[in-house]
């Protein structure tokens, strides 16, 4: 199996790919595991804050959950972009509509993938034991947090621990859990010059193999979802 690393700057998505996946850590893919774990049906990807409040418009039992860059939450929508906000909330029977910066950019530009999962630290482990088992002759890890103003290690290190798992090592977690914390990105939460980015969102983020599934994305109906798979 070839693995590949890419960022949103250098990824070619023309001729579709085996296998990808999107990895989003702070937060995107973070909170739409725990959104998941939480008993939501599905989650609907919108690119915008417009698209996602059409989607939850035509279902009965939806919430919309989102920020915008640099993680501010959406104006009108139900929660922000934060694992920590819905780690005790009950969302079973519920439909959600995720509008995210860096994550849902990372699907668009990936969508003719084969495979095409969701990623982040706290799925790691069940994601790559899923393309384990697909056995693509490629993988692509599609970076989504390297802006000009950060470094985007927290995606980097899920990206690495996530290519050794991939390769059949098993290694500790603990440097990469640590250079979440140490990215970029990853200083401002707990700072209060960002009160949007809570300390408790950093402590759920930076925590590999929480989750036994991993997060394949499908698109149906003209719409995309992203889905668990349980190991």
């Amino acid at each position: 199996m070839e693995i590949i690393l890419a960022d949103l700057q250098t990824y070619r998505g023309a001729a579709p790919d085996d296998a990808v996946v999107v990895i989003d850590v702070l937060r995107s893919f973070t909170t739409a595991a725990y959104v998941l774990h939480a008993g939501a049906r599905e989650i609907m990807l919108a690119a915008t804050p417009d698209e996602a409040r059409t989607l939850v418009d035509c279902s009965p039992a939806a919430l919309t959950i989102g920020a915008v860059p640099g993680g501010f939450p959406i104006e009108g929508f139900d929660f922000g972009n934060s694992p920590a906000a819905l780690c005790n909330v009950d969302l079973t029977g519920y439909d959600v509509a995720l509008c995210t910066a860096g994550g849902v950019r990372g699907v668009i530009a990936a969508h003719q993938a084969a495979v095409l999962l969701g990623g982040s630290l706290v799925c790691a482990a069940a994601t790559a034991h899923v393309l384990r088992r697909i056995a693509p002759p490629r993988v692509t890890l599609l970076i989504t947090g390297v802006y000009a103003d950060r470094d985007g290690d927290e995606d980097i290190a899920c990206a690495e621990y996530l290519a050794a798992r991939l390769r059949g090592e098993t290694p500790n977690p603990a440097p990469f859990e640590r250079r979440v914390r140490e990215s970029t990105f990853g200083r401002h939460f707990g700072n209060p010059a960002y009160p949007h980015l809570s300390e408790a969102d950093l402590d759920l983020c930076a925590r590999a193999d929480v989750f036994d599934f991993a997060m394949p994305i499908a698109r149906r109906a003209g719409r995309t979802f992203i889905e668990r798979l349980t190991l």
